[in-house]
């Protein structure tokens, strides 16, 4: 069994495991998890943010945050709910498990909140036990979120700029097959920003040239000087 999931407080664990449905049929089971939720999700988004702020001391503001939601985000905390084992454990209404319960990404991420909540309180409220326990899931996957984020951060941080400094309007990106075998075509992407253009780039899909033309853009920004 996952540490998360060893309590000195059996009860507090079983609130942890226990939705609103099970509560609704059950009205003797004692209370659902909802404030446990609350509490998880607040202790998650600080442990997350240190977290990435010690582990990437070469990134920006605006790059950590982005980092942290999807470190954070439904989706990711749902998987670690199933790395744990938590989906065998929750206590779900009948016609919520009819439903997909024990499969649903939402329920799943809410649950894993609960518990993280639930164990900072199992353990003296000591934000140093529940960190130990969370960072090597971070560790799991955040070099999978980075390398995501990296595929499409200089487009990012290119339209951010944009945005701020030039036009409301996104970045308009035309790309064009120039060629190569059909097992490894070329293109070539240009961006336009208001009509005119800020960068090109190649690449081996269509992707890849507009992340090549965005670099190609900012690297001309920041020669400029209109970007640090």
């Amino acid at each position: 069994m996952h540490k998360l999931l060893t309590f000195n407080n059996e009860k507090l664990l079983r609130q942890a495991l226990t939705h609103r449905s099970y509560v609704n049929e059950n009205p003797g089971e004692g209370k659902h998890n909802e404030r446990l939720e609350f509490l998880g999700d607040a202790i998650l988004n600080f442990i997350s943010g240190q977290y990435l702020y010690c582990r990437y001391p070469e990134k920006g503001e605006d790059e950590l945050t982005r980092l942290r939601s999807a470190l954070v985000e439904e989706k990711q905390l749902a998987k670690f709910a199933l790395e744990i084992g938590i989906e065998l454990r929750m206590r779900l209404g009948k016609g919520t498990i009819r439903d997909g319960g024990f499969q649903n990404p939402n329920l799943l991420s809410s649950t894993f909140e609960a518990v993280i909540g639930a164990y900072y309180l199992d353990h003296n409220c000591d934000v140093d036990t529940v960190r130990a326990i969370v960072e090597p899931l971070f560790d799991s996957a955040s070099k999978h979120i980075v390398e995501t984020r990296s595929n499409v951060d200089s487009k990012n941080q290119l339209q951010e700029w944009v945005q701020r400094e030039v036009t409301l309007n996104p970045p308009k990106y035309v790309t064009e097959h120039i060629g190569g075998p059909s097992h490894a075509p070329e293109f070539i992407a240009k961006v336009l920003i208001d009509g005119k253009e800020y960068g090109e780039g190649k690449g081996r899909s269509k992707k890849d040239a507009e992340k090549a033309a965005a670099e190609d853009a900012l690297a001309k920004l920041k020669k400029r000087g209109l970007l640090t």
